[in-house]
């Protein structure tokens, strides 16, 4: 059911009784008609949701796409208030965003491996329990065209400080770019996402 909130920084937070629960602000800042998600949704516009504007996320972490049925771009929200748009993507302006679905994290350690060309061959950087800023910084400069994500979840992302088009890693192979949702096999940065049960702090917030 839709329903009006105020900014949530001027009032009390409600009780969280759901492992995954965010609010859909239809305007900017939190304000206007407001749904509330504890669970996937393919097409917001069946909810009514008209237009997302911002995002609160009480518990999580999700993913949200700018397609129906979780395609198109990617944007990854971790607990924490997203007020529009430029917090949630600096790739490019898009104020779509039409499906959500919780991501789940059941592990606290992280290991990624990312290899240069499909099928995984060629040259690679392994990553283990880091946060990775920059792969030219570590001597990798190649292409990323597959991907095996062995534990933990994680987002890359197209240019190094964690700047451009989103890709979100959960447990699995990715045996060329099109499988993790990339025009070009390009990922220049990855971080692991942050789950509450494992991680007390952890909302990113891009800087400008």
């Amino acid at each position: 059911m839709a329903t009006d909130h105020q900014n949530p920084a001027s009032k009390q937070q409600p009780p969280v009784t759901s492992a995954f629960k965010l609010a859909i602000y239809e305007q900017e800042n939190f304000q206007g008609r407001c749904h509330e998600l504890t669970g996937p949704c393919n097409n917001l516009q069946e909810v009514d949701v008209k237009k997302v504007g911002s995002v609160l996320v009480l518990c999580g972490p999700w993913v949200g796409y700018e397609q129906a049925n979780c395609k198109g771009e990617q944007y990854v929200f971790e607990k924490g208030e997203y007020p529009r748009w430029d917090s949630w993507t600096n790739s490019r302006r898009s104020d779509a965003l039409i499906a959500f679905r919780p991501i789940k994290v059941d592990s606290h350690e992280h290991k990624i491996v990312f290899y240069e060309n499909p099928s995984f061959a060629g040259k690679k950087i392994e990553i283990i329990d880091d946060d990775v800023p920059s792969f030219h910084v570590h001597g990798y400069q190649e292409k990323v065209s597959s991907v095996q994500a062995e534990s933990g979840t994680w987002v890359g992302y197209q240019y190094p400080g964690y700047r451009g088009y989103q890709y979100l890693f959960e447990k699995g192979e990715y045996k060329d770019h099109a499988e993790f949702g990339a025009q070009i096999p390009q990922i220049q940065s990855v971080r692991r996402i942050r789950d509450m049960q494992w991680h007390q702090t952890g909302a990113f917030k891009p800087v400008n």
